[in-house]
């Protein structure tokens, strides 16, 4: 019976000294990723425009008074601001000397601005 107690007081040390690492038994949700291979502007970057410029009345045909002269809700509009300058790009990354866009709300996520950079940079196609 002693041996037994013996037994099972080692089976409950070496149980408790176990250690469990959490980040491997539960893993975060892979980040998402941000594919920036294939990027056209009716299906990556309108979508971003509208709901980051367009909704709050600035860059749009209704705001055209407080868009600072660039409507952002057609592409031909769009195209006229991704190639004047490095104004579009420099005001959505919020770098020194730019207006910081969009104005009064949190800076654009890292892949929204890599996808608008990807379609200036690719000659900002109607595609």
């Amino acid at each position: 019976m002693k041996k037994l107690f013996i037994i099972a007081g080692l089976a409950l040390v070496a149980a408790g000294c176990y250690n469990d690492k959490g980040d491997k038994l539960y893993p975060s949700p892979a980040a998402a990723v941000c594919d920036t291979t294939t990027i056209t502007f009716s299906a990556h970057v309108l979508p971003i425009f509208n709901a980051s410029c367009n909704l709050s009345g600035c860059h749009n045909t209704a705001g055209a008074p407080s868009s600072g002269g660039y409507d952002l809700s057609s592409y031909a509009d769009a195209r006229r601001a991704a190639v004047t300058g490095n104004k579009l790009l420099g005001d959505i990354r919020w770098e020194s000397g730019h207006s910081p866009m969009p104005k009064g709300l949190p800076k654009l996520s890292d892949c929204e601005i890599n996808k608008i950079t990807r379609w200036v940079n690719q000659g900002a196609l109607n595609n």
